[in-house]
């Protein structure tokens, strides 16, 4: 082996290594650290308020820091109070109409099952039977079977709900304590903003700085443009439908408009993974009114998103459906429900680090022995 190829492979080793480390070393650190990651995103979003108090109204950092953090944190609050209000009141009263709509399921399933051509297909299966007592035992068997699958599976469902709603109640201490070291931790990262700014980038190396520069950049144009872009939409889709449901008189319109909003957030799929089966719903049970008003809703949903979906897009970097679908399917794989985001996410990172030429700098560094 020549020298030259010794070299390119001590080189591409210790790329790897240095990688695996970085992986090994992002895994432990970030659930000791990520507190202050959110800490950061909330003085990075708070930046230009602070620095608007501090040039029109004259205020010195620490109390224009103090006012933006309280604007933000006010503000958010009340608005999820109101929302989280709403949806529990709606929720509640979806609760109590759920024996209705369970009764109106059941007279639905029994006239289906007493129709003609259900009787005639149960009369074929019990001449069957008559015909072949043998399979009489098997059939049995596997309603049985069946029936058991069915309940340990609902019954596995509930258990995980509620360990969910109880993990939710033992965890609230923690995540107060968590939530005022996140806050604490906003206040005096703006307050010397530019100080920790210019620390972080002295931690880079030199050879790095143009490059994490670019990656920078492009990460705010493509991540934060795509986490507005699609609350944009999702928004607008929202609205769409609150205002359609209380059109149509629905009740729990709020919490419908909620759902179908973060229904959204899937491609190709969308609201209509929602609208769909319950416009259908709504013709087969013969509420043929209801069915043409959300079939319209449905339509200006769609008619909407097409006419404002390029222009909302134009100012961001949003990703395509497949390769969208594909990282949230993979993140969900991953890590669970959260994984929804951490997909597409992950994804953005890595296209800004590929524009960026990242991993060009490194097949140049392992060829050649030099970054650029």
């Amino acid at each position: 082996m020549d020298h030259t190829m010794t070299k390119r492979l001590l080189r591409g080793g210790w790329v790897c290594i240095v990688l695996v480390l970085l992986a090994f070393g992002l895994y432990w650190l970030l659930p000791l650290i990520y507190p202050f990651l959110i800490a950061w995103l909330i003085a990075y979003a708070m930046n230009p308020l602070v620095r608007w108090l501090q040039s029109a109204a004259k205020l010195p950092r620490w109390l224009a820091v103090t006012t933006a953090l309280i604007a933000y944190v006010g503000g958010t609050l009340i608005v999820l109070s109101a929302a989280v209000t709403r949806l529990v009141k709606e929720l509640i009263a979806l609760s109590e109409t759920l024996d209705f709509h369970i009764a109106e399921w059941r007279k639905w399933f029994v006239e289906w099952s007493q129709s003609e051509g259900i009787q005639n297909i149960i009369n074929e299966i019990n001449r069957f039977i008559a015909d072949n007592p043998g399979y009489e035992n098997t059939i049995n068997k596997n309603i049985d079977t069946t029936t058991s699958t069915i309940s340990s599976a609902i019954s596995k469902l509930l258990g995980s709900l509620l360990n969910g709603i109880v993990g939710v109640l033992t965890s609230l201490p923690n995540l107060g304590l968590i939530l005022i070291v996140i806050l604490l931790a906003a206040f005096f990262i703006s307050k010397n903003w530019e100080r920790n700014m210019r620390f972080l980038s002295g931690l880079v190396p030199s050879p790095f700085r143009k490059t994490g520069g670019e990656v920078w950049r492009d990460l705010q144009k493509a991540l934060f443009g795509y986490f507005r872009a699609q609350f944009i939409m999702i928004s607008i889709t929202a609205v769409i439908v609150f205002i359609g449901l209380l059109i149509l008189r629905v009740d729990s319109a709020f919490t419908y408009a909620i759902l179908i909003g973060f229904v959204d957030l899937l491609p190709y799929l969308g609201v209509g993974t929602v609208m769909v089966p319950w416009l259908l719903y709504a013709f087969m049970t013969g509420d043929v009114g209801f069915g043409i008003g959300l079939s319209i809703l449905y339509g200006v949903i769609l008619v909407a998103r097409q006419l404002l979906e390029p222009k909302v897009l134009a100012t961001s970097v949003g990703l395509d459906p497949l390769p969208t679908l594909i990282s949230m399917f993979v993140g969900l794989k991953l890590f669970g429900v959260f994984g929804l985001i951490i997909g597409p996410v992950s994804f953005v990172v890595f296209g800004a680090v590929l524009r960026a030429g990242v991993l060009r700098d490194l097949r140049n560094y392992i060829l050649n022995g030099r970054l650029r």
